[in-house]
Parts: structure tokens; C-alpha cells; sequence
């Protein structure tokens, strides 16, 4: 008797075909980058239409090919997340032959993604003054760290790193517990984005000008930006705010409520609605106490606000609350768990989660977000396999023979 299949998460996603975006068609990316960084950056652009090729170690690959378990189709779903849309070609350019073949295939491109300190590219030819003198017209982007120039350019970093340096782990999570991360590669994803973006932006510039670039990207830059709204409030008054969980520091009701049974977010971010808020939960007297007229003077009362409040919600189940303040308007919600945001209808619709077929089976995937004329991406292509387009690149961008091809395999320069 053969044993039942289990059923996946992505079996119950609908599956979707779709045109893909066409922005950044034309436009041809080397992608030599590793981990969650570099490669988040790379899948934006593929998403936008960019041919995006990802140029890997010919053993092992990409670092993130090894992260797992979970695993699906003997794959890294790490790995999978953020390689969508991409070719892989095997190269190792840490030697004379296969550096000759990389920088052939610079001169032909348009953009080059690295996530090497700047020692490690000048010591494997692939840092911007060498390149640029190749393709003068070349975009080339470093993200690292901390920065290719300064005192620590040339130390390591992760997101953990990045997370620690930027002030977000201070502040987040209960003051009373240790310091927390993001509960997902916040810097990593952050400086990805900022990658893509500096990267369309210099694209820009090129067609309007004519000039490449040299672009760098530092995680812990992009992170700590990403701290603005705490970080100027303290460089303007000298104000520290410190972690407070699930409450805000500046707007006075700004945090997670029990009620009946699940808890719940709520946000009251002005007298509008403060006052809907009071309205919808039958105590309209409390929306007109002169003391609690402005948000100053709530955050003033906040500790007995809360306890208010705390205890008219736990009067009804959480659903109860979410159709009545959708009705008046009143900003909150359920606090999902990852299972839950799977199956979120309205994502869903939204063509955000979805499924594909790939060459192994259904492939899950979380969508760009962004809609373009109405369209959001399509994936005609998903997260390679390590090296299986490494001949069709030779052959279509630098008219390798087959006999070329042979010869760099048995070099084991790919």
C-alpha cells in the first residue's frame, strides 16, 4: 500500500500564469551575489522585466542553495525566495580563465551586483575601476555591510550584524527581555531594496546622459535609515526611546489589545478617530472628556487609557471588533501567524500569493507587490538550478563554440 501524500501550504494556493512585467526588458544583469542581499536585488529587477543572470561557484553555488531544512524539490526554500525569474551560470573567476570569460561577459552587459568587500573585488579584478574600463557605460553595485570605504569596510556582516548596528534591536520586543531581531532579514531585505531602486535610478541617468555608475550600498546604512522616525525625534529633543513591545512611543493608543479570544491591533492615530473609536464601542462620553482632547494629553494619561480600553475589548470575540471598526473606519486587525497570511484571501486575489508549475512540481511564491498598468509580475522562469543555463549564456552573449565550452569544463572554470 503506498503511503498518502502530505498535503502542502502551497497545494491550496491558487495558481496563476501572467504576463511578465516588461519594464526593464533589454536591460542584462550580472548577478554575483550570495545569501538574501544582493539576490533579493537581483529578483526585484527580474521581476521588472530584466534579463538577470546569476553568476555561481561551480561547487555548491550560491551559500543560501545549502539553507534548510525546508527543503522542496530538493531546493532551498531560502534560496527560493529570493531567485525567481534568474539563469544560473557556473563560473569561477577567481582564476586567469574564468575571470577572462567574466569580463567578457561585463562588457556586454549592464549591470553587475556584488556583495564582495571592496579588498575582495580589487584581489578578483571585479571592482568598479576594472570593470568600467571594460564598459564604461556599466552599472556597478556593491552592497555590503558597512560600505566599500571607512574603518570597517572589510569586516563581515550579516543581517543579525546590520540589525544589531542600527538601533532596531533595541528597540524592539518588551524592555524587560533582551534585545530581538526582526523576525524576518530585515536588513538584508531593506538594502536589497535600496539596490534595485539605486540601480533603476542610475539606468535612468545612463539613457538621459550616458554615463555608468558606482553605486554602494551599506545594510547597516539602509537599516539605520530605516530608523528615521526614532532616530530624528532623539537627534532633535534627546528623547531615548527604549523598547515598549507592541505599544508606540509617540501616538498614545498605538498597540495590541486581548480580547474574548484573540488578540488585536488597534491604532488610534487622531481625534477623528478617537472619537469614531468611542462611538463604535458605545461610550461616546469618553470621546469628549476635555483631558483626553489631543494626543499629548493622552499620551499624558496613557497607563489608565490603556487599562479603559483593555477592558471594553475583552468584552467581545476579535472578529466582533474587526467588522465593527471596518465599518467606522478605525484602523485595526488580527495579528496573523504565517499560516494565516497564506491563506489571506485578499492577498490572494491580489495575485500576491500564488503558485506556478516549475520543472519539479509546484513551486510557492510572494509576489513583487507592485502593480504596473495594472500588472504585477509574471514568472516565467523560476529559481534555477545551479549552472543549468551556463552553456546558453556562453553561447548566446559571448559566441562560445562547443569546443570553448568543453575546455572551460574540463578546466573546471564552470
Amino acid at each position: 500500500m503506498s503511503t498518502p501524500q502530505t498535503q502542502l501550504p502551497l497545494d491550496a494556493l491558487p495558481t496563476r500564469s501572467a504576463p511578465a512585467l516588461d519594464l526593464l526588458t533589454g536591460v542584462k544583469v550580472l548577478d554575483l551575489t550570495t545569501s538574501v542581499a544582493g539576490p533579493y536585488a537581483g529578483q526585484l529587477l527580474a521581476d521588472m522585466g530584466a534579463t538577470v543572470v546569476k553568476v555561481e561557484k561551480p561547487k555548491g553555488g550560491d551559500d543560501a542553495r545549502a539553507w534548510g531544512p525546508p527543503f522542496l524539490h530538493g531546493e532551498s526554500l531560502w534560496f527560493m525566495s529570493v531567485n525567481r525569474g534568474k539563469q544560473s551560470v557556473t563560473l569561477d573567476f577567481s582564476v586567469p580563465e574564468g575571470r577572462e570569460v567574466l569580463h567578457r561577459l561585463v562588457a556586454s552587459c549592464d549591470v553587475i551586483l556584488l556583495n564582495l568587500v571592496g579588498r575582495a573585488q580589487k584581489k578578483l579584478g571585479v571592482d568598479a575601476d576594472t570593470l568600467r574600463a571594460l564598459n564604461p557605460k556599466l552599472i556597478h553595485l556593491s552592497l555590503s555591510g558597512f560600505g566599500i570605504k571607512g574603518d570597517r569596510a572589510d569586516l563581515p556582516c550579516y543581517d543579525l550584524i546590520a540589525e544589531g548596528y542600527s538601533g532596531v534591536m533595541d528597540l524592539t520586543g518588551e524592555l524587560e527581555s533582551p534585545a530581538q531581531k526582526v523576525g524576518t532579514p530585515a536588513a538584508d531585505l531593506l538594502a536589497g531594496h535600496d539596490a534595485a531602486m539605486a540601480v533603476i535610478a542610475a539606468l535612468y541617468r545612463r539613457q538621459r546622459d550616458g554615463v555608468g555608475c558606482e553605486i554602494d550600498v551599506s545594510m547597516v546604512e539602509s537599516m539605520s535609515r530605516f530608523m528615521a522616525p526614532r532616530l530624528m525625534p532623539y537627534l532633535g529633543s534627546g528623547e531615548l526611546s527604549r523598547r515598549s513591545g507592541g505599544r508606540d512611543s509617540v501616538i498614545a493608543i498605538y498597540q495590541v489589545f486581548e480580547t474574548a479570544d484573540d488578540p488585536m491591533t488597534l491604532g488610534l492615530g487622531n481625534d477623528a478617530i478617537w472619537r469614531r473609536f468611542w462611538d463604535t464601542v458605545g461610550r461616546p462620553d469618553m470621546a469628549e472628556k476635555p483631558e483626553y482632547g489631543s494626543n499629548a494629553l493622552r499620551r499624558a494619561s496613557r497607563a489608565e487609557l490603556v487599562e479603559v480600553i483593555a477592558g471594553v475589548l475583552r468584552e467581545k470575540p476579535r472578529q466582533a471588533w474587526l467588522d465593527m471598526f471596518a465599518k467606522a473606519r478605525v484602523p485595526a486587525g488580527p495579528i496573523q501567524r504565517l499560516d494565516e497570511v497564506a491563506a489571506d484571501k485578499a492577498l490572494q486575489a491580489a495575485g500576491f500569493i500564488y503558485r506556478t508549475d516549475g520543472p519539479d512540481g509546484p513551486i510557492p511564491h510572494v509576489g513583487l507587490g507592485i502593480r504596473f498598468d495594472g500588472r504585477t509580475e509574471g514568472t516565467e522562469m523560476p529559481p534555477p538550478k545551479l549552472g543549468a543555463h551556463t552553456d546558453a549564456i556562453l553561447v548566446d552573449w559571448l559566441g562560445c563554440q562547443p569546443a570553448d565550452i568543453e575546455q572551460l569544463r574540463a578546466q573546471r572554470v564552470i
